[in-house]
């Protein structure tokens, strides 16, 4: 522990001095940076996953903690319930102002695959989708490309939707619901 502080503290004082010589500066934090505040906060999850054409869909429910890392991202941790067993996941979420997008990773307990996602705002500022390659859920070893969108209906309300693009050039809807802020 204390190596690690020494080390923390040497690092700093590296930073410092590079800061005081070159006039380096720390970036601020965009507008599309404070779009992400939005996620901020305690969420309940109800969510529909279409496993099959023609099947009922099946019902998760969960929550979503949204935690700010810094003025830069957003850390979403999603816990829940499907069909029995437990899950979880983790999203992060930035914007990078030299490609003009938003980026982000998830990972959780049901694959094996780091997520990366890249995705824009739409024109009237409410819906971010953000976009990543990922495996097939149909075909072993194929990927394919996949979408996430969060529609912000309110301060209170998240409408979350994931599709998947098929081999006919069209996109599927697999999963959709709602984000409820908790009270």
């Amino acid at each position: 522990m204390i190596k690690s502080v020494i080390l923390f503290v040497v690092l700093l004082m590296g930073m410092t001095t590079l800061v005081a010589q070159d006039g380096f500066k720390m970036p601020a934090p965009t507008k599309e940076h404070e779009f992400l505040k939005q996620f901020i906060g305690e969420w309940d999850t109800d969510m529909e996953a279409i496993m099959a054409p023609g099947q009922p869909p099946i019902k998760c429910k969960g929550n979503m903690s949204s935690k700010a890392v810094g003025s830069f991202w957003v850390l979403n941790e999603i816990t829940g319930d499907m069909m029995g067993t437990k899950t979880l996941g983790y999203q992060t979420i930035g914007y990078d102002p030299a490609t003009k997008k938003y980026i982000g990773t998830w990972v959780d307990s049901m694959t094996d695959h780091l997520w990366k996602y890249s995705g824009t705002v739409d024109s009237t500022g409410k819906t971010l989708t953000l976009d990543a390659d990922g495996p097939s859920f149909t075909v072993p070893g194929k990927t394919c490309k996949f979408r996430d969108a969060y529609e912000f209906k309110s301060k209170d309300h998240i409408v979350a939707t994931s599709s998947m693009l098929g081999d006919d050039g069209k996109w599927t809807v697999f999963m959709n619901g709602s984000m409820k802020r908790k009270k």
